[in-house]
């Protein structure tokens, strides 16, 4: 059964609104202040302007460093979507506890937090450490600042637990998440004097048709999956912009895109092939305009995530959630930074992400209860394996 503290914890970070682009600070300092309470000191790392933070915290110091549970502190908005009660309400109801970021993934933090003391002085032989990160929907950008402290500090963990909403089954494996924006340059005209122009939706379209070739490659020969919803790699354009008016050729276009890779493919090489076919025109473009071509932006490039059933932490998250298979998930997370890291990685956490960025988002107290005891299991583990 959930602890009342443990859901009246999650009740409160719920409430605190930590939208990507807003700052996280009260949560952090929630968080703070709740482990210097207990004694507990905490390591904040912070962006440029001091708006936002990660928190490092160790739970056990006198213990050999162990396992880290992490968790990111940002929620994506709501804007637009038609929720019943207000995102950051943070009510229970039937079950199950409302509100945005409750399952994705404030749910996870609260119930770390509210069992910070039992981990501290727990009998397991190693310390637990709670890594809290900012910036994670919009590209893992917190969580690289956060290992790289870590790196400094000279604090190496065993491994990490990354409680995204797995419904408590550990998962191993999910695709990356890299994203671009190609803006390009042409030349404007009269729409009747075409010769004398680039046309920048045009030549957009020639490198979007580029990407959708990719797509089609990899849905009909790229070496299968098993596991995943979508058992190959994707490419896919989000958002496309570009011209002024009817009658004048466009001098700009812009478009997104995006390529979700297997842990087995190379993405790198992925986004090698798109500027190889804009290098391509640019020749002829610079032909009318010396000046025309195409520029790439990188938006977010979030690591694929592989691990394996006979990790020792995966095998500790088996224990501890009393699940007999692993699983693979579709969505990315922070897992291939800390496994880039070399830190053995495990994604298990509570509710599922069916429910993440939707709106009414819930986590039912029943999965937040298996959590519970499974954090409670880990304070008292007898070894990592």
């Amino acid at each position: 059964m959930l602890s009342d503290d443990s859901l009246q914890l999650a009740q409160a970070l719920v409430r605190l609104d930590t939208r990507s682009q807003v700052s996280n600070l009260a949560l952090i300092h929630l968080v703070r202040d709740h482990l210097a309470g207990l004694g507990i000191a905490s390591r904040l790392t912070y962006n440029a302007d001091k708006t936002k933070a990660n928190l490092f915290a160790t739970l056990g110091e006198h213990k050999p460093a162990g396992v880290i549970l992490s968790g990111h502190t940002d929620t994506v908005p709501w804007d637009g979507q038609d929720w019943s009660a207000d995102p950051l309400s943070g009510h229970v109801q039937d079950g199950r506890l409302y509100g945005r970021g409750s399952a994705d993934m404030k749910g996870f933090i609260a119930l770390a937090l509210a069992n910070a003391r039992r981990l501290a002085e727990g009998s397991a032989p190693f310390a637990v450490h709670l890594a809290l990160s900012y910036d994670e929907e919009v590209g893992c950008f917190g969580v690289r600042e956060l290992i790289a402290d870590l790196r400094e500090a000279c604090i190496r963990p065993l491994a990490c637990i990354v409680g995204e909403p797995t419904n408590m089954v550990p998962a191993i494996a999910h695709k990356g998440v890299y994203r671009y924006k190609c803006c390009v340059r042409g030349k404007e005209a009269h729409s009747s004097l075409t010769p004398l122009s680039v046309n920048a939706i045009e030549m957009a379209a020639r490198l979007v048709g580029k990407v959708r070739d990719m797509a089609e490659e990899f849905e009909r020969s790229e070496p299968r999956y098993a596991g995943f919803d979508v058992p190959f790699s994707t490419a896919s354009v989000g958002q496309f912009h570009g011209g002024i008016a009817d009658n004048v050729v466009p001098r700009d276009a812009e478009f997104r895109y995006e390529f979700r890779d297997l842990p087995t493919a190379d993405a790198a090489a992925m986004q090698r092939q798109v500027l190889a076919h804009a290098r391509a025109l640019e020749p002829a473009m610079q032909k009318v305009a010396p000046d025309a071509g195409f520029r790439f932006e990188t938006i977010c490039e979030i690591p694929s995530f592989l691990g394996a059933a006979d990790d020792a932490v995966t095998q500790l998250a088996l224990r501890l959630s009393g699940e007999r298979q692993t699983t693979l998930v579709a969505f990315g997370t922070e897992a291939g930074l800390f496994k880039g890291a070399g830190i053995p990685t495990v994604v298990c956490g509570p509710g599922s992400i069916t429910q993440a960025h939707q709106p009414d988002e819930y986590v039912s107290l029943e999965q937040l209860a298996r959590c519970e005891a499974f954090i409670r299991g880990l304070a008292a583990t007898p070894a990592l394996g």
